[in-house]
């Protein structure tokens, strides 16, 4: 029951995060800036926004093969139709309640594979330690792409509150310094820290996390590559996703792969912040592209037509499993 009114709490919670985000901006908005917006909307190259809605269905479609690849250890095959399916569905209930799509895509293989609950939410535990690894690799790339371009944007808004910033230097060495620090600090108070569970927590939390990247290679030298290859392709076609719909635009088509880079970036904040990314997503779509000089009205529309391409298929294909995988029970009983 606790559990429960969390969840609920939660929802409401980045729902309303993500409401507020609109209601601020269109209330800051003057009526010729709405304008201005309706206006890049109906000048966009529509057809792009439909190779986005590709890209994006693609996208979930290697997440299913990749996942199914998963099963192999545990001696279960099931079909890439209902794995994908089960993805679809994942997908469509975390627009509801964040992560209550990973219980409902394992639900969904239990029903139509027979698989066992625990061992689909095993899956998906390594799953997700992969996909946190592979964000950690593309936000150092990314900073290293914008580096030049956000540098100085950074350096200019501190500078207005301080008298005096660190050179590059300084910032690399304190860096530096303070890693060694921390791993003195690991060395002598390791035994005594072990006493406190939060710490006993994290310790196995990040055992947890060197477990879940070992299992990988159980799955054989071909599967391994194959699971490798699958996520390459997973992140390259979301941020591919960025760098298609700025063709949509007049405005952004001379921008390239690096600024797609950086909208995936703002872009996944703005999921974590509001509840599907509603109204945040969008807002900070513009804010990245503000980084290149591109308008308000036009960052805004390119940031909707993303946001509103991607949870399109999600609606459409995700319902369409939903009531397959009911008709599926339905006739089994």
């Amino acid at each position: 029951m606790n559990k429960r009114l969390g969840d609920i709490l939660k929802f409401i919670v980045f729902l309303g995060i993500g409401i507020f985000f609109i209601y601020w901006f269109l209330l800051k908005l003057e009526p010729e800036e709405k304008a201005a917006i309706w206006q890049s909307f109906l000048s966009a190259r529509w057809g792009w926004v439909c190779v986005v809605m590709v890209a994006s269905l693609a996208s979930h479609f290697f997440r299913a093969l990749r996942w199914k690849l998963l099963f192999k250890p545990l001696e279960h095959n099931p079909s890439i139709n209902k794995t994908f399916g089960a993805v679809m569905v994942m997908y469509l209930a975390n627009l509801a309640f964040p992560r209550l799509g990973e219980v409902m895509r394992c639900a969904m293989l239990r029903t139509s594979e027979k698989i066992p609950l625990e061992k689909s939410l095993g899956t998906v535990v390594t799953e997700r330690i992969i996909d946190m690894m592979m964000f950690i690799v593309i936000v150092l790339i990314g900073f290293l792409l914008m580096f030049s371009s956000v540098k100085d944007f950074i350096y200019d808004a501190l500078s207005q509150k301080f008298s005096s910033l660190p050179t590059l230097a300084g910032i690399a060495a304190a860096g530096v310094i303070m890693l060694v620090l921390l791993f003195v600090a690991y060395k002598i108070f390791h035994e005594k820290l072990l006493k406190f569970s939060l710490y006993q927590k994290l310790i196995k939390l990040i055992t947890g996390c060197v477990d879940g990247v070992k299992s990988i290679l159980h799955l054989g030298p071909k599967a391994t590559l194959l699971f490798l290859l699958y996520s390459i392709i997973i992140y390259f076609l979301y941020i591919a996703g960025g760098w298609i719909i700025l063709e949509a635009f007049a405005d952004t088509a001379h921008l390239g792969f690096q600024t797609a880079f950086v909208i995936y970036l703002f872009g996944s904040v703005g999921m974590m912040i509001s509840q599907g990314g509603l109204g945040a997503y969008p807002v900070l779509v513009w804010q990245a592209l503000a980084l290149y000089g591109i308008s308000e009205s036009t960052g805004l529309a390119c940031g909707w037509l993303l946001w509103g391409s991607q949870q399109a298929i999600v609606l459409v294909v995700g319902l369409a499993y939903l009531v397959f995988f009911s008709l599926l029970k339905k006739r089994e009983k």
